[in-house]
C-alpha cells in the first residue's frame, strides 16, 4: 500500500469515529459500541480514540468511561461552519418567526445530496425533525424543508441528484418516482412545500426555499408543528411569514460564502459519502 492511500484510510477511519460519536453524542459511546458502528477493531477504535482526546476534539468521562466530542471540536465547528456567514445572517429570521408563530423554525442549506440543518429556533410544542439537532442531515426530497431546496435547483442538478436520491427516498415506504417529482411540481407552483406525508402521525410541516441572487436554492427556512396547529386556516399565513422572511435574506446572501460553494463542486465525489448514511427511522416530521 502506498503511502498516500495509507494516509486516506486513517483520515477515513476517524472520520468514520467522529461520526458515530455523534450519533452518540447524547449518552456517549464506549469502545465497544463504536468499534461495531465503525467495523473497526477494538484496539484500532481506540487508538484512534486517544488519538483524538490527545488533539483535545474527543473527551472522556472518568467514571463511565464512554466518550464524548469535546466543547473544542464544536467551537472548531462552529468556526468551519460560520464562515460568511448563513447561520447569523438568518438566525434573526429564526428567532422571529418562532416568537410570531410559536413553533420551532429550522434552517437547512444544502450540501452535496443532502440538506444539512444549520440551525434551529425551539417552540414550545414536543416535536421531531429528520434532520433532527443542528448539523443532522436529510437525503434532498425526503421532509418539507429538503424538498423545498431540492424543488429550485437548477434543473441539471435537480435531474442528478434525483437519480441519485431516488433509492434512499424509496426507503421511506411512501415515496417512488412519481410521487417525488410530482410533489418537486407542486412546490415550484406553489412557491412551498407543505404536503404532510403522514411519516409522523400527528406532526406536520411547510417549508419554503431561500434563494441567492441567480434564483438558485441554497436554503430554506421550515416550520415545525403539531398538525393540528397547520390547518388550511392557518397555513397562508405561516406561508406568508417565511417567504417574506426568505425574500429578504435571499439578496444579503454572500455570494462566496464556503458554506454554499461546498454544493457547485462536482456531486460525483460525494456519492460515496452520503450512500447509506441515512436511512428510514432516523427522523419523522416533514421539515
Amino acid at each position: 500500500m502506498d503511502e498516500a492511500a495509507g494516509t486516506t484510510g486513517g483520515v477515513a477511519r476517524v472520520f468514520a469515529v467522529i461520526r458515530a460519536l455523534g450519533a452518540a453524542q447524547a449518552e456517549g459511546g464506549r469502545v465497544t459500541q463504536l468499534a461495531r458502528a465503525v467495523g473497526l477493531t477494538q484496539a484500532t477504535t481506540h487508538r484512534l480514540l486517544a488519538q483524538l482526546v490527545a488533539e483535545g476534539m474527543v473527551e472522556q468521562d472518568e467514571r463511565s468511561k464512554r466518550y464524548r466530542l469535546s466543547l473544542d471540536f464544536f467551537a472548531l465547528a462552529a468556526q468551519a461552519g460560520n464562515p460568511g456567514d448563513l447561520r447569523t445572517l438568518c438566525r434573526p429570521a429564526l428567532l422571529r418567526l418562532c416568537g410570531s408563530l410559536g413553533d420551532t423554525i429550522f434552517l437547512l442549506a444544502r450540501s452535496g445530496f443532502d440538506a444539512v440543518c444549520l440551525d434551529r429556533a425551539e417552540g414550545p410544542f414536543p416535536i421531531r425533525s429528520f434532520t433532527g439537532d443542528v448539523g443532522g442531515r436529510i437525503a434532498l426530497g425526503v421532509g418539507q424543508g429538503a424538498l423545498a431546496i431540492l424543488a429550485f435547483l437548477p434543473e441539471a442538478e435537480r435531474e442528478e441528484v434525483i437519480r441519485f436520491n431516488l433509492a434512499r427516498v424509496r426507503e421511506y415506504g411512501v415515496y417512488d418516482e412519481v410521487y417525488l417529482r410530482t410533489e418537486i411540481e407542486r412546490t415550484r407552483a406553489q412557491g412551498h412545500a407543505a404536503r404532510n406525508t403522514g411519516l409522523l402521525e400527528g406532526m406536520a410541516g411547510v417549508a419554503v426555499p431561500v434563494l441567492d441572487r441567480e434564483g438558485r436554492a441554497v436554503a430554506a427556512l421550515s416550520v415545525g408543528t403539531l398538525s393540528d396547529r397547520l390547518n388550511a386556516e392557518r397555513l397562508p399565513t405561516v406561508v406568508e411569514l417565511l417567504k417574506r422572511e426568505a425574500t429578504a435574506l435571499g439578496p444579503r446572501i454572500h455570494p462566496f460564502d464556503a458554506t454554499l460553494r461546498r454544493p457547485t463542486q462536482s456531486l460525483a465525489g460525494g456519492q460515496a459519502a452520503v450512500a447509506g448514511r441515512i436511512g428510514p427511522g432516523e427522523g419523522g416530521l416533514d421539515v
